[in-house]
């Protein structure tokens, strides 16, 4: 049985994790559009891709085929535009997409949920240490978007995708993680990754 639905999309130049928040500006006429139509339903919620080439705005662009569909939690309503709080639920593979009219549109399949295993509690600690480390490290260089101290989750799922999220990693780095099939993979992308990422400082601090 075919599961794909539509879904309205908004394509990013960042990724959007399950459980983390998303923090938006809506000014552009077809994206205030698509707010007026997905808030006519409960709940409101749009799909979050990265862009692959392209901008942010004007359309045109070309976009990566997983992402996280995001639910409207908050609305402020200012000068010309719409500021708005979401926040990543699920996840998504893009079947196809579909005429813009006005906005993205694009027929979507659920992800399965990641489930948690017990005997992943040292992996998952030794992960959440190596990304604090190595937040402390990027802050040494440069601006962090994330504090080495910043809360996590208890729930342990939404706890490792906050991990993924808040890793000093790259874009291409983060759709990695958000391709896991499982909460091993995951563990051991975001451990991969970050590591690769605390060399690359490293490199950087010895120039």
């Amino acid at each position: 049985m075919d599961d794909a639905v539509a879904l309205p999309m908004f394509p990013l130049g960042s990724v959007l994790f399950p459980a983390m928040p998303l923090p938006l500006q809506v000014f552009e006429p077809r994206y205030l559009t698509m707010l007026q139509d997905i808030l006519t339903a409960e709940p409101a919620e749009f799909g979050v891709v990265l862009i692959e080439r392209g901008q942010e705005v004007g359309g045109g662009e070309k976009r990566f085929d997983i992402g996280v569909t995001a639910q409207v939690a908050e609305l402020k309503v200012g000068d010309g535009f719409i500021s708005l709080m979401g926040e990543g639920t699920r996840r998504f593979e893009v079947v196809d997409w579909l005429a813009e009219d006005p906005y993205p549109l694009a027929s979507v399949r659920d992800l399965p949920a990641l489930e948690w295993d017990d005997d992943l509690g040292e992996r998952r600690d030794q992960a959440e240490a190596l990304v604090r480390r190595t937040l402390v490290r990027a802050a040494e260089l440069e601006e962090t978007v994330w504090s080495p101290t910043v809360a996590l989750a208890d729930d342990p799922i939404d706890a490792m995708w906050q991990l993924a999220a808040i890793a000093p990693i790259g874009p291409l780095d983060q759709l990695t993680l958000l391709r896991s099939t499982s909460a091993r993979e995951l563990l051991d992308s975001i451990f991969t990754t970050t590591t690769d990422a605390a060399e690359v400082l490293d490199a950087r601090s010895s120039w």
